[in-house]
């Protein structure tokens, strides 16, 4: 890793996978100087190359409302599954973010989901990981989803195979997540990173970003941070360090015990307080859920430089239809497609 720390540094400063601190905990925030030995791209900033088609299409959504983002909860190489998921979501949610599902490490390619995703009439926000990929991998994989026209492309340096379900596959970690967002802009896509403002060092996690905006990230998803006034909190010092950019919290879903149990397997989860009891003690888990999320989401959208939410979350095993109807329902009640834009 050239930029870290990643997002899965433990509360007490240690590494995930290895029993000793985090080396990024003791180094200042590295500064963008490109991707090392990249001969394709400009070695300080991203070159200015016009956006792909689905960027354009973002761009032009963002500038006239909020969004509504939410967590695709279909199964892994699953065609029949991805397909009815989206056509469940079509209409309700402006997009889903469909990344690699952290209960199955193989998948479908993200060009090909994308593809099944948009077939069904849903736009992505398409997650990249370079755990399994090198750069070249990166590149094709950028280049396909320019092509089915993804809403952005969401870069993550990707859980270690040593917490996940197939440690016996070879992590790759050619790149991370700041210099795949310099390839991800560099082939016109509208670019995400993630920001963790709870996980160590959080001092430094504001000044990280912005060398993630350097690189050529443009949205930044805030992780679970416990609520909208650290939120906002974080965003305020992010935009005083100069990170010029649009942020997007994540919103926690939780509808059963099973989607709690999932959201507390997150690395580094704050969660507003009580907020899960108050929805797990509830005569119906799922009315208090949606009840709460959408309260959440309000919260956030009053936030400056809040442009969207993220419903963040997924099923229990076999639930990802009851889970999506979920997410429907909360599109439904926030209808941010009949406001006008409050920013």
């Amino acid at each position: 890793m050239e930029y870290g720390p990643c997002g899965g540094v433990e509360s007490n400063g240690n590494c995930e996978i290895a029993p000793h601190r985090c080396v990024f905990l003791d180094t200042p925030t590295v500064r963008w100087h490109g991707i090392p030995g990249a001969r394709s791209i400009e070695a300080h900033s991203p070159p200015a190359v016009p956006d792909a088609p689905g960027a354009a299409r973002t761009r032009a959504l963002l500038a006239s409302r909020p969004i509504l983002v939410a967590d695709f909860p279909a199964r892994a190489l699953d065609a029949a599954s991805i397909t009815e998921t989206a056509a469940l979501l079509a209409g309700h949610v402006d997009v889903v973010l469909a990344g690699d599902s952290g209960a199955a490490r193989v998948q479908f390619s993200p060009t090909y989901r994308a593809h099944l995703i948009r077939a069904a009439g849903v736009d992505v926000w398409t997650g990249i990981n370079c755990r399994d990929r090198n750069r070249v991998a990166i590149e094709g994989e950028l280049a396909g989803l320019a092509h089915v026209e993804v809403a952005g492309v969401h870069c993550m340096t990707g859980d270690h195979t040593q917490t996940g379900m197939r440690p016996d596959a070879m992590p790759v970690f050619d790149l991370d997540s700041t210099e795949a967002a310099s390839l991800a802009r560099a082939a016109g896509h509208l670019v995400s990173v993630g920001e963790s403002p709870t996980t160590p060092p959080q001092e430094r996690r504001a000044s990280r970003l912005r060398e993630k905006m350097h690189a050529g990230a443009e949205i930044c998803f805030v992780n679970h941070a416990g609520g909208a006034t650290p939120v906002a909190r974080f965003i305020a010092e992010a935009q005083d360090l100069g990170a010029a950019m649009e942020f997007v919290p994540c919103l926690p879903m939780i509808i059963d015990h099973a989607s709690a149990e999932l959201l507390a397997s997150f690395p580094s989860l704050v969660l507003p307080d009580g907020y899960a009891e108050r929805i797990l003690a509830a005569r119906d888990p799922l009315a208090e859920g949606i009840s709460a999320a959408v309260e959440l989401a309000e919260e956030f959208l009053l936030i400056e430089g809040v442009v969207g939410v993220n419903l963040s979350g997924g099923p229990g095993p076999g639930q990802e239809l009851y889970f999506a109807e979920a997410l429907a329902r909360i599109g439904d009640e926030l209808a941010l497609g009949q406001r006008s834009s409050s920013r």
